[in-house]
């Protein structure tokens, strides 16, 4: 009995990284308005028919807080990443020297700062959400090992505080994440 509750801990534990790690991602494309390397991964380039991330045919890379670089492994590919970069919808123009593509990143706007702070609470309240999804299915699958109800009792105490310490860190990813974005 007590493997079986192991692994269901373990298996909350590993789910929860998860989800953390997955915000974590989110957080990153949320442009705070410095350049990022990383406000570019989810670019795909149309790469010899076949979908690839930019971040696999060419060096990206910042000059300064307000300018991000692609130096593209082959040249023939700077007009397929400018138009990459263009319908990825992420409100940059970028232009190119022949040599490499150049976006700058405008800075952003109060209004637009608020936006993407309200955008981010949003990332943070799905991520929460996601969380109390993995403490039911974990409280569910300790009903069906049919465990005393003192054991089943203090498993449900030890579940609920995995998700206070993850909710915690949700927290905390969101208000370091609304503080970089409002900062200016």
């Amino acid at each position: 009995m007590q493997e079986e509750i192991q692994f269901l801990l373990d298996s909350l534990t590993e789910s929860m990284n998860n989800t953390i790690a997955h915000l974590e991602n989110e957080f990153r494309s949320i442009r705070a308005g410095k350049a990022n390397p990383s406000m570019l991964s989810a670019v795909t380039v149309d790469y010899y028919g076949s979908q690839t991330p930019l971040n696999q045919v060419a060096n990206v890379g910042t000059l300064d807080a307000h300018t991000i670089t692609i130096q593209p492994w082959e040249k023939s590919l700077i007009n397929e990443i400018e138009s990459a970069i263009r319908n990825a919808d992420l409100g940059f123009n970028p232009t190119n020297n022949g040599e490499s593509v150049i976006i700058n990143v405008p800075i952003l706007t109060e209004e637009r700062r608020a936006e993407l702070a309200k955008h981010a609470k949003s990332v943070a309240e799905d991520a929460k959400i996601s969380l109390r999804n993995d403490r039911r299915e974990a409280l569910h699958e300790l009903k069906k090992l049919e465990a005393s109800e003192d054991l089943e009792k203090n498993v449900e105490i030890d579940i609920q505080e995995i998700i206070d310490k993850y909710g915690k860190t949700v927290d905390e990813l969101y208000v370091d994440k609304e503080k970089e974005i409002m900062t200016v």
